[in-house]
């Protein structure tokens, strides 16, 4: 079922007004992607709130996405937490619910050394029998995967994919060159995607698909097939929103375009809040823009 490859948008959790998870939103969210021809999702990950998530809610949200998506197309889901404990007990529940890979993060909070880090990632493979995606995104969560990391992991069967959310691009050139094959590498900034894809990337992790998905698949199908003139014009199209990606409120802002969209809900949990201001105003005004002047024909 796994495939490593197109487009798998990190989607977002719903809430209800009162904030609490709203579930059914949720599978309508994930629903309206995969029928809008994703490759695959990831939930909870930053886009999905996950640290805002309690435990609970976690094994529900997996349980409804696993449900409205049917194994139509694989299940990518977050571990993200503050200890290595924690983690564990995530990826077998996540394995038993029905997820078809993990994507794991370094424990929350806590900066750990490289062997730190090591014996995290080991830890959360030995949980589960799943595949397992590292999340790379040292601007974010303060560390980085480094190549002596990766050597010492490449003995983990399970681990065969790095999600790569470095700003420098040369990173999926230094990887390829480092590890050859070993491990499969997915395009994780959305607005250094498309270098990633043609350095190397067998796929997208995009936050703005979740508000413009047929835009995404079509970006991805004309690098694959070598149409750099279609794919260059839908990303200089598509790059204003995707800089949004890069920025510390991209959740909100993402979620504010899935609402313009008509494709979901703005509402986040504290500490988040919705955008305001002038900031919410420029991010209107660029999907508003965006929509008017989509690049692919659209089939609604």
């Amino acid at each position: 079922m796994m495939r490593w490859s197109g487009v798998f948008p990190a989607a977002t959790t719903q809430f209800a007004p009162d904030l609490s998870v709203d579930l059914a939103a949720t599978q309508r969210v994930l629903d309206a992607l995969v029928q809008d021809g994703v490759h695959g999702l990831v939930v909870m990950g930053t886009c999905g709130e996950n640290n805002s998530l309690e435990p609970d809610e976690k094994l529900l949200v997996l349980q409804a996405a696993c449900e409205a998506v049917g194994r139509r197309v694989p299940i990518v889901v977050g571990v993200s937490e503050l200890t290595t404990p924690r983690a564990c007990r995530f990826a077998a529940d996540a394995a038993r619910i029905g997820a078809d890979a993990l994507m794991v993060l370094p424990a929350m909070v806590y900066v750990p050394k490289p062997h730190e880090l090591e014996a995290h990632f080991r830890a959360v493979a030995a949980a589960s029998d799943l595949p397992i995606m590292l999340y790379n995104n040292p601007a974010a969560y303060r560390v980085n995967i480094g190549d002596d990391v990766l050597a010492n992991l490449a003995d983990v069967p399970s681990i065969v994919a790095i999600k790569e959310s470095a700003a420098d691009t040369r990173r999926f050139t230094d990887l390829r060159n480092a590890f050859g094959d070993r491990y499969v590498l997915m395009a994780g900034l959305d607005d250094v995607a498309l270098e990633g894809l043609v350095l190397g990337a067998s796929g997208w992790v995009s936050g703005l698909t979740s508000a413009f998905p047929v835009e995404s698949v079509a970006l991805v199908d004309a690098i694959a097939r070598g149409d750099m003139a279609t794919a260059l014009r839908i990303y200089r199209w598509f790059m204003p929103l995707l800089h949004l990606d890069a920025e510390h409120d991209l959740v909100q802002s993402i979620k504010l375009a899935e609402q313009i969209m008509g494709r979901g809900s703005e509402r986040v949990r504290a500490p988040r809040l919705v955008l305001q201001g002038a900031r919410r105003d420029a991010v209107v005004a660029m999907v508003e823009m965006a929509a008017a002047t989509r690049p692919v024909p659209t089939p609604y």
